[in-house]
């Protein structure tokens, strides 16, 4: 294909894009010192009447929905040939294909994108207009200080919401189009589009659209059972975000959320969600900085819950803080990844400050997450702890079942083991805190662990925590009591 000098008044640069029935130019507005891009028909479906008025339709829907989640039309023309062309700005970012080139993207980006995508939709609902073609190649980017900003594209296919009913052609995107748009005359409303998105943030989650995931089990029912849920393909995607995505891809309509609207709703409640649950971790790596060095390993700390004494199992891992000063023994497979600077009694609702810690994890990016099959263990000290003192607010885990609190011994001093069961894929959490008070500070401890066998007293054990950890508790407690 040739390259044009000019389309209209703008000076062509080069191609960016084509498709079945348009080209898209990359433009120059000389009078505007701006870059724009051009879309054009194709030459062979120029003379076609209805996918000419559905180009046209394009323009009066992109001018009537003007909405900064939307690319917007900036002109129209024709081309001496009879071809007409509109004109919309450059996204200079690409397209959110381009981007799932290099494989899924973060969980948490997918669902800004996601969001912004509903939103956009939901401005074109609001118009009364259905846009029926969503997916990547679709999404545009325009770079933009802290987060690039998405664009929605390509109304080509769009239609009135009130002559939807009537849709009597089977027009979309395979993948991304739900059953009923597939079917001709299905009858089609605004979930048709709540769906799509739904596909689109699968392939942000899994690498692949639905559609290919589908393929894979058995392609045939469409209804949905054989389609692997985004955590099963990639096990950091909370059981939550799960939920979302199929609810939005459920086979019957009724099923899914009822509006774009309602879907952003969801979304942000689970980004809001999701960033509670990793605050914890977070707060670790800020105040991992204001600890200072503590000398090596001393007392040991025997932990019985019968009246005999349970060494560690032999093979277990010892993991310590940044010092040294407070370690644990682990099973081997526990030890993959550790963080071991400081923790902040705060998440409790103690008073705030930074104190001696670690958490060691296989994955502590998926350990924070309730849902995933993750084990683990935190230790923290500080002399918030003590008892005496405000009440800590120790994890509630509503979705398991609790079982009755008991109280071990640790160097004869007591410990309220607190242990939850039952919650999902085999997980248990045992959350521990233990009174020194002739040490001047407490421990905290939260276990958690997958499988039947519970090794909390075993790990408690493991405990180990050196003399010189009191002075640094206490000084780091008596700076915020």
């Amino acid at each position: 294909m040739s390259v044009p000098d000019k389309i209209g008044r703008y000076r062509v640069m080069e191609r960016i894009g084509s498709g079945a029935f348009a080209t898209v130019w990359l433009g120059a507005d000389d009078a505007l010192d701006a870059s724009v891009a051009i879309k054009v028909l194709a030459d062979n479906w120029s003379y076609h009447s209805d996918l000419r008025e559905r180009f046209e339709q394009e323009a009066r829907i992109m001018r009537r929905t003007d909405s900064s989640l939307l690319v917007r039309v900036l002109d129209v023309g024709e081309l001496p040939d009879g071809r007409p062309y509109l004109v919309m700005p450059y996204a200079a970012g690409g397209t959110l294909a381009d981007r799932l080139v290099a494989g899924p993207m973060p969980v948490r980006e997918a669902l800004l994108v996601a969001a912004d995508i509903a939103g956009a939709v939901a401005v074109l609902h609001e118009a009364g207009v259905l846009h029926r073609d969503l997916k990547p190649s679709n999404v545009l980017f325009q770079p933009a200080t802290g987060r690039d900003r998405v664009l929605v594209a390509d109304l080509g296919l769009a239609k009135a919401l009130a002559n939807a009913s009537g849709f009597t052609i089977a027009a979309g995107t395979p993948g991304y189009m739900p059953p009923e748009q597939a079917t001709p005359g299905g009858g089609l409303d605004i979930r048709a589009d709540v769906y799509a998105i739904g596909a689109t943030l699968y392939h942000m989650l899994t690498g692949n659209p639905p559609e290919r995931a589908w393929s894979g089990s058995g392609r045939a029912d469409r209804t949905g059972r054989s389609l692997p849920r985004p955590s099963q393909v990639r096990p950091d995607v909370p059981s939550m975000v799960d939920d979302l995505v199929r609810r939005a891809l459920h086979p019957d309509p009724r099923q899914r959320w009822a509006s774009a609207t309602a879907m952003i709703e969801a979304l942000n409640q689970v980004i809001v969600s999701m960033e509670r649950t990793t605050n914890h971790g977070r707060v670790l790596r800020r105040l991992g900085r204001l600890v200072g060095a503590l000398v090596a390993l001393a007392a040991v700390l025997a932990t019985t819950g019968s009246g005999s004494t349970l060494p560690p199992r032999s093979g277990w891992v010892r993991v310590h803080d940044a010092s040294g000063a407070l370690s644990v023994a682990v099973p081997p497979e526990w030890a993959g990844q550790l963080r071991n600077a400081a923790w902040n009694p705060s998440v409790l609702r103690l008073p705030a400050g930074p104190a001696p810690g670690l958490v060691v994890a296989p994955n502590l990016t998926l350990w924070p997450d309730p849902a995933s099959g993750t084990p683990g263990v935190f230790v923290g000290a500080s002399r918030a702890l003590l008892a005496g003192g405000p009440a800590p607010a120790l994890p509630s885990h509503n979705s398991c079942v609790q079982q009755p609190d008991r109280t071990v011994t640790v160097g004869g001093n007591p410990a309220l083991v607190r242990r939850w069961t039952s919650c999902g894929a085999s997980v248990s959490f045992s959350e521990v805190v233990l009174d020194l008070p002739q040490r001047g500070f407490g421990v905290y401890v939260q276990i958690k662990q997958v499988g039947d066998v519970d090794l909390t007293d075993e790990i408690l054990t493991g405990l180990r925590l050196s003399s010189s950890l009191a002075p640094q508790a206490g000084r780091l407690g008596r700076a915020y009591s």
